[in-house]
């Protein structure tokens, strides 16, 4: 029988580097930036900063150097060199609360993998709020004991107030314009993150800017307490092991949320327990009779200040900003629980404007991150092609991603997401969660199958106004010769039959002065508020309207008008009137017509 060997849980990583991303070059390198501007975003949040993020790539000889930097509260020296250094060490992996990072595994297996392919010693440069000076350390991981190694440190002069810098030079592949990418990882990183500036310099120099589309920080997930419905007996045994409480009543009440004196009362009666006992004490079979009890008592499930959503209203201005498409609407769903772990769905869809693309775009977050790979092992990816798009207006061919000129946005936010494996780039088929997927989605496609129609209905509106306005005038034309009459005006009679609000403008001039009148008819079947404004050049005289004066004074008048109301408006001018046709304000662009007339 060989030597059995303890080995360290960076020496594991060191050999199985792939269950963390780090696959292929290509993918290394977007996995190296990832966890860096996830710390970072973490970092800014946790300490109420707006986050204004730099990110540069350049080569260095066959490698390449990547520097994170941000404007964060910046780390303790005595805690940078764990942090970074050495493998499960961080803030989060006992808290149950929403956050990008929980295992402490991201930046420490960056560094990790930085000295594997490069043998070059990770850079941080570090400056706490308040510091005179920057903490620099050049550091290495020891993965025979999973301990960091300090090559060198000190202190220098940094530009920024507080902040944090990493620096790595990695073996690693650059890749643009595809899907699996660092540019696009950042572009989705802004769209779900729309109160961080991210400033980003590519190999070749390009910068590209991800501006803040929103001042307002996201609301802070709050730590919360395991669930009894979602506890595992392991993990019970350990509680009990552990804890500080002296009886298994006050156990019950400070260790779980939502158990009170009544939930514990009820606990304790059915596992046959006094409430009394030191929790210490208990073995294995204790723990079974509690956990068995856990299952079968209600309990209000957990509380959701722990999670922190993006929100309906920043979602559709990142894609308004990102994407410049015609409709978007967004839904964030109420929070539901999975095994005892709080979650919510967001879903979006963009549609139409400047999106041009064959199949839609899909775009995969899970806790504010972007998921760029497995997308087909993704149970998100799978509740949107076992939805039938073609009721929602978009094409499909069977169970797939529908085609459109479309973006279908989903996050997934939770306490303990049910990623696939480490590298936490899929999510788990849960019910639960593929449930509430489902029902986000559908609701978004309601609202899209809404506006399709409503686009459709005003598109074949236009095409019987064009038809209309071609033969009516023909027609009016041969009528008018037959009956020997003066020719007619038809704008008004287009606009009566199509159902539209009508601003005619009519002017005689006598003796140098110009006589206007706008005849405002009202053939919409609503009440309309609007706004009308002329714009001239010279002297004016009006009443009832506000004059503004300068070298070319505006006349505007506020008018309230009710269906197939007429309102006629005038005014006296020596001069010019400046707009070709009268403006007019609160009512689509759809639902107007103008005409001008002169004597």
């Amino acid at each position: 029988m060989s030597e059995l060997k303890e080995i360290s849980i960076a020496e594991f990583f060191e050999k199985n580097k792939h269950i963390l991303g780090y696959t292929n070059p290509a993918r290394a390198l977007i996995t190296v930036v990832k966890e860096a501007v996830d710390n970072s975003l973490d970092a800014c949040e946790d300490a109420g900063i707006l986050p204004d993020i730099f990110v540069r790539i350049s080569k260095a000889g066959e490698n390449f150097r990547v520097v994170v930097e941000d404007n964060g509260p910046g780390i303790k020296k005595e805690l940078v060199a764990r942090a970074f250094g050495k493998l499960l060490y961080g803030s989060r992996f006992h808290e149950i609360r929403q956050s990008r990072g929980q295992q402490g595994i991201g930046i420490s297996a960056a560094v990790l993998y930085a000295q594997l392919t490069t043998g070059k010693p990770a850079v941080i440069v570090t400056k706490p709020i308040g510091a005179e000076k920057a903490y620099k350390v050049h550091l290495y991981i020891d993965t025979k004991k999973n301990e960091p190694i300090i090559e060198s440190e000190g202190e220098e002069d940094w530009y920024l107030p507080h902040g944090t810098r990493v620096e790595f030079e990695i073996a690693g592949s650059y890749v643009k314009d595809r899907k699996q990418s660092v540019l696009e990882y950042l572009k989705e990183t802004s769209v779900v993150n729309p109160h961080a500036k991210i400033t980003f310099v590519d190999p070749e120099g390009a910068i590209y800017e991800f501006k803040r589309s929103s001042n307002e920080m996201p609301k802070p997930a709050k730590s919360i307490k395991p669930h009894p419905h979602g506890i595992e007996l392991g993990k019970l045994m350990n509680m009990l092991k552990f804890t500080n409480a002296t009886s298994l009543r006050k156990f019950l009440k400070e260790e779980f949320v939502r158990v009170g004196d009544k939930i514990a009362d009820e606990i304790l009666l059915k596992a046959n327990f006094s409430g009394n006992e030191d929790p210490k004490s208990l073995g294995r079979e204790e723990a079974l009779r509690l956990l068995e009890v856990f299952k079968n008592v209600e309990l209000l499930p957990p509380p959701v200040d722990c999670l922190s959503p993006i929100g309906e209203e920043l979602l559709m201005r990142s894609l308004i900003s990102e994407y410049s498409p015609e409709f978007v609407y967004a839904v964030t769903r109420k929070p539901k629980v999975y095994s005892g772990h709080p979650f919510l769905v967001e879903a979006a869809i963009a549609y139409g404007g400047e999106i041009k693309t064959e199949k839609v775009i899909l775009l995969r977050f899970a806790n504010k991150i972007p998921l760029l790979y497995q997308q087909g092992g993704c149970a998100l990816t799978k509740v949107v092609e076992t939805i039938n798009w073609k009721n929602y207006g978009l094409e499909q061919t069977k169970e797939e991603l529908p085609y459109g000129n479309a973006v279908i946005l989903i996050h997934l936010a939770s306490t303990n997401i049910p990623y696939t494996s480490e590298s936490k780039e899929a999510i788990s088929p849960i019910p639960e969660i593929m449930e509430e997927a489902r029902l986000a989605l559908q609701e978004v496609g309601r609202k899209l199958k809404e506006y399709i129609d409503r686009k459709g209905k005003q598109e074949a509106k236009k095409k019987k106004e064009e038809v209309i306005a071609k033969i009516l005038p023909l027609i009016a034309k041969k009528v008018c010769e037959v009956l020997e009459k003066d020719p007619v005006e038809v704008d008004r009679i287009v606009a009566r039959i199509m159902g539209y609000l009508h601003v005619e403008r009519h002017i005689n001039e006598r003796d140098g002065m110009k006589e206007v009148r706008l005849i405002v008819s009202n053939f919409t079947k609503s009440r309309r508020e609007v706004k009308i404004v002329e714009t001239c050049s010279g002297e004016v005289r009006a009443e009832n309207a506000r004059i503004s004066t300068g070298k070319y004074p505006t006349i505007s008048w506020d008018l309230s008008l009710n269906p197939n109301e007429e309102i006629e408006l005038k005014y006296q001018l020596k001069g010019e009137v400046i707009n070709r046709a009268p403006i007019v304000e609160g009512i689509d662009s759809n639902l107007l017509s103008t005409a001008n007339f002169s004597n």
